[in-house]
């Protein structure tokens, strides 16, 4: 039995080099008995060399550049790992292979979908929507029709390194936590014995705490943000989303799927009404109630003068029957402001928090406005439908604080929110 895995050597630069100029018949060796194989064909294409009971064999991992340098290292992580319970890989996969024959229904779309199936009942539809498009755009073109009992650590792994090349790391994570449920879920219902999906989480970057949910939290910072936006080349739905999404704080999910119909802009308060369903916390009472302010209030009603008032928001400039998607809001932090690392659409949460907070705002005032309870009493206040008129004040305030730093100005005295509550 071969002993440890060895030391990897090679690097992506080396890799492409050698199969792009080897000669047939030519091996580059990573260790652990990994290594790149030129065919006689002249293609390269992955193999573990190895030893069992004696004798020395090959395992074919799969084509390069389909399966990647680290995709290749997680699969010979798992080779080592069969061979240290005295199980030949080859033979294996031959029993996996006959298996999947037995189950070629079940390919990887139908059990995925079966799965979302099932978590619809629990997420929000907002959620629900999101991870399914995700899947559809990125794991269905390649492994929708294959036996989810084909997939193997590598190929998961090559999948998931795809989407993080487009420097995405918080969506090619979501997305592994997902085919994790997937896997999972076909564990228990007998279609695969293994998940896949757990070594293939080695090959993504960990996520620093601090850096998950960036955000600019300054008003400085964020009146630059707010002029920068206004010089951008972009959609026009894309940039009042943004403005939708900055002024009031709300989930990027409902901002994009916003409608006309939840929003009553002709009363002397104006509110935006999301329903229930529609958010991420769907064990409530009550829709969620977000009061606007002044600024945004108008701006909504010039959008109104400029599309109509009927459907959706935000509609796409390529088929104003749907809507924008989260990636074009995103994008226009990351790419076209510049802030990658630095701001995203959630990022208006936490700033609205940090300086609500810091300004003397209540705790169970901002969670209530941005529907993020802490505790039963929380959530029972917000299904009395409590606070509201301290939730005005905190957006008047609010919606005061970004006009300011947009036109450069200094920060405006805070409106203190008023001592008697409305029920």
């Amino acid at each position: 039995m071969a002993g440890g895995i060895g030391l990897s050597k090679l690097s992506d630069k080396a890799v492409k080099a050698f199969a792009t100029a080897a000669e047939p018949g030519k091996k580059l060796a990573d260790g652990g008995g990994l290594h790149l194989f030129i065919t006689p064909a002249g293609s390269a294409t992955w193999r573990i060399k190895y030893r069992i009971e004696g004798k020395e064999k090959l395992f074919s991992i799969g084509p390069y550049p389909q399966v990647s340098l680290a995709a290749a290292r997680v699969e010979l992580g798992e080779v080592k790992a069969l061979l240290l319970e005295g199980k030949d890989p080859v033979s294996n996969r031959q029993v996996n292979r006959a298996a999947n024959a037995a189950s070629s229904d079940n390919t990887f779309q139908i059990v995925a979908a079966e799965w979302f199936a099932m978590k619809k009942k629990e997420w929000s539809d907002v959620h629900y929507v999101k991870s399914v498009r995700a899947f559809e755009r990125d794991l269905y073109p390649t492994l929708g029709k294959l036996p989810i009992s084909s997939l193997t650590p590598a190929i998961v792994a090559t999948a998931v390194l795809a989407i993080n090349k487009r420097d995405v790391l918080e969506t090619a994570t979501r997305i592994l936590q997902h085919l994790n449920g997937v896997f999972r879920y076909a564990q228990a219902k007998g279609h695969v014995r293994d998940n896949p999906a757990l070594a293939a989480r080695e090959v993504l970057p960990r996520k620093k705490d601090n850096a998950r949910m960036p955000a600019l939290l300054d008003f400085v910072s964020l009146g630059d943000l707010l002029r920068r936006a206004e010089l951008a080349r972009i959609s026009h739905s894309v940039r009042m989303a943004h403005r939708l999404c900055a002024f009031t704080a709300a989930r990027i999910g409902n901002v994009i799927e916003a409608e006309w119909r939840q929003f009553d802009l002709d009363s002397v308060q104006p509110v935006w009404t999301i329903p229930r369903h529609k958010m991420k916390f769907k064990n409530r009472e009550l829709d969620h109630r977000l009061p606007l302010c002044p600024e945004i209030a108008e701006e909504l009603r010039q959008w109104r003068n400029l599309i109509g008032g009927r459907g959706i928001l935000f509609p796409s400039p390529t088929d104003n029957s749907k809507h924008i998607s989260c990636e074009a809001v995103e994008k226009l932090y990351r790419e076209t402001l510049h802030l990658r690392n630095k701001h995203t659409p959630h990022g208006w949460r936490s700033a609205l928090t940090t300086q609500a907070r810091d300004n003397g705002f209540e705790r169970d005032v901002v969670d209530l406005a941005l529907d993020h309870a802490h505790d039963n009493e929380v959530v029972r206040a917000y299904d009395r439908g409590e606070r509201f008129e301290q939730r005005i004040a905190l957006y008047k305030w609010w919606g005061e604080q970004l006009s300011a730093a947009q036109r450069g100005g200094k920060v405006v005295p805070m409106h203190r929110p008023p001592v008697a509550e409305a029920a």
